[in-house]
């Protein structure tokens, strides 16, 4: 292991984001003793009014980086798709975790789906679409399949079915055509995902495993543990570890994983905190925003372990909004009747359709007995049903 100095607070720390994982980065590295600067060019951006300063500005504005590298010790990111250049720019003057080298394989798809391939990590057959002749040649085993955006792509958005190759043509058209990945549908047994932290010496740690269900392309429910076979979990740990220490990785990483028919494929890595590890905000002894402020800070990681199974339910800005559009305040008091609840909001103003507002977990022991109470808190304020 290499010995990297590691940086004390009260130093000054800064972000690449100011969206919801980016304030709870904020806060825990505030309750470590460290100042946070947050780059966001939302002038309400989540993180930014917490921070200790808020430089609302383009993600590649050069005076803003230039002031963030003479003033601060170290910089991390909150979402993938901030331009790799900024950590380049700035990795060249100060501690970049993640490297802009790791950022830039995670943040587009075909690159991505490459890398496992090339490393020989389990992934479903995929074929790289630049133009629609891609289509015309691609395999007919791919169908029925999806077809990705490479970039900028979350919460389904930037994507479509392609049930034949006629249909991926005109997906392909309605995505405009760029460039893109048609990869071939899985029979889903379940959805998966590990997160773990890698440090500047290699330390690893790694938390229990989610499993996690969608709704309309959106995390819905994340489960802990995932009720899936010890041995495949075990797979799965090790297969996320393999990743991150293949991409020199440090900070906190995200692998989603498809389990069909028994086997395991990585579906998508986050080279950042994720939303199916909310729940170790209130399940875990380290929770996974420490965890990033102690890989940013070359500190030695913290413990993973959970002391409680855990339910985490995402609230979107439908909640907001009754049956007719007219916006309702939901009755929050009924969540907060149940003791072993835990509410989070993420300061954002304003309520949309699919905008991610907050999350709620639900702590205890025995998984059927969690999801029950579930259903109860999502019936309280109005929620359709969960997870089974």
């Amino acid at each position: 292991m290499m010995n990297t100095p590691f940086i004390a607070p009260p130093a000054t720390l800064a972000i690449l984001g100011g969206g919801q994982l980016g304030r709870f980065f904020v806060a825990a590295a505030h309750e470590m003793g460290y100042t946070v600067w947050v780059l966001d060019p939302d002038a309400d951006s989540p993180a930014g009014r917490i921070a200790d300063r808020h430089l609302c500005a383009d993600y590649e504005d050069r005076a803003a980086l230039d002031d963030i590298a003479a003033h601060c010790a170290a910089v991390t990111t909150e979402f993938e798709n901030v331009p790799a250049a900024a950590l380049a720019f700035l990795g060249q003057k100060i501690p970049a975790r993640p490297s802009a080298a790791a950022v830039a394989i995670c943040q587009n798809r075909v690159a991505e789906k490459q890398f496992l391939r090339d490393n020989g990590f389990p992934h479903g057959a995929f074929a790289v679409i630049r133009a629609e002749s891609d289509l015309e040649t691609a395999d007919i085993s791919l169908f029925p399949g999806i077809l990705k955006l490479a970039r900028l792509g979350y919460d389904g958005k930037g994507q479509a079915a392609a049930e034949s190759p006629e249909a991926a043509r005109e997906a392909y058209r309605a995505l405009g055509a760029e460039e893109a990945v048609l990869e071939r549908r899985l029979s889903l047994d379940c959805e998966i995902s590990v997160v773990l932290a890698r440090n500047a010496g290699g330390e690893t740690s790694v938390f229990p495993l989610a499993e996690n269900r969608h709704a309309r392309g959106i995390l819905d429910v994340s489960i802990v543990p995932a009720r899936i076979a010890p041995a495949l979990a075990d797979e799965a740990r090790e297969i996320a570890a393999r990743i991150a220490q293949q991409l020199n990785y440090v900070g906190v990483l995200a692998v989603e994983f498809f389990v069909s028919d028994g086997q395991i494929f990585v579906n998508e890595i986050a080279p950042r905190p994720h939303n199916s590890g909310h729940y170790t905000l209130d399940a875990c002894v380290t929770n996974q925003y420490e965890q990033q402020t102690r890989a940013l800070c070359a500190l030695p990681l913290g413990d993973a372990r959970a002391h409680s199974d855990s339910v985490m339910v995402n609230l979107l800005g439908d909640l907001w909004f009754d049956e007719n559009g007219k916006f309702q305040e939901p009755r929050w008091e009924r969540l907060a009747a149940i003791p072993a609840l835990k509410l989070h909001f993420y300061g954002k103003r304003a309520a949309r359709p699919g905008r991610k507002m907050g999350h709620f977990t639900l702590l205890g022991h025995g998984t059927n007995s969690l999801l029950a109470q579930t259903d109860i808190a999502r019936e309280h304020i109005g929620m359709d049903g969960g997870a089974e």
